[in-house]
């Protein structure tokens, strides 16, 4: 059984890819990172998490996201093993998948779908209802490994657990409407860059979300403004 458990979230987007700099639907195709392209923002990524020491890593089981992993060194750091994860996968674009805008802006399917605010079925692929019945499965387990390192093991000093997930533009946008309440459209967020999440589970919660989100931050933190 799953107790009460604190948990800090950090989910962070993949790399750079050529499908990103050509603004192509990347769904669930498996790109690889781009580089050099790619490397600048790797590295700050790197470098913000550099001291930071994870119980739980996930990441998306897709090339480019265990790429943006290994950059990281998350796991070298951490010393625990990262488990790959496909509920971690961007929403399946179907049909949309490897196009553009401009080669798809004159379907009516696809208007519909811009329309609904991810809402309608996408052509042979999800819709955010989708989406989000595979990040609460996902997040459930998240609760229960949390739950049972903390036995295990503990949390230093009664702090939170801290769980890194490596994973898809379409998924952060999904957890930050979730935890932020944040808009469709406003919840975007630039490769190798992400958000940070202090939650609480509590399965007792009777009629609401059993996740409740106390703070959020951006990953990396942005630079203080010069005096």
């Amino acid at each position: 059984m799953v107790s009460a458990v604190s948990v800090e979230l950090v989910a962070v987007r993949h790399g750079m890819t050529f499908w990103n700099l050509e603004r192509r639907y990347q769904g669930q195709r498996d790109i690889e990172l781009a580089f050099p392209e790619a490397e600048a923002a790797l590295e700050r990524l790197r470098l913000a998490l550099g001291d930071e020491r994870f119980a739980l890593i996930y990441s998306s089981d897709l090339t480019r996201c265990r790429q943006t992993l290994e950059w990281s060194g998350a796991v070298e750091n951490s010393g625990v093993t990262p488990v790959f994860e496909p509920r971690l996968r961007e929403i399946d674009f179907g049909d949309y998948e490897g196009k553009t805008y401009d080669e798809l802006k004159d379907r009516p399917d696809y208007r519909a779908w811009i329309d609904s605010v991810g809402e309608q079925r996408i052509p042979g692929g999800e819709n955010g209802a989708d989406l989000r019945a595979r990040l609460d499965a996902w997040l459930g387990d998240v609760a229960y490994a949390a739950h049972q390192a903390a036995s295990g093991t503990g949390a230093p000093d009664g702090r939170p657990l801290k769980v890194l997930a490596v994973a898809h533009g379409g998924v952060i946008r999904e957890l930050r409407r979730r935890f932020e309440n944040v808009a469709f459209w406003d919840s975007t967020v630039r490769q190798a860059e992400g958000r940070r999440w202090q939650l609480t589970y509590d399965p007792n919660t009777q009629g609401g979300d059993p996740w409740q989100c106390s703070c959020s931050s951006a990953v990396p933190a942005p630079a203080s403004a010069t005096p």
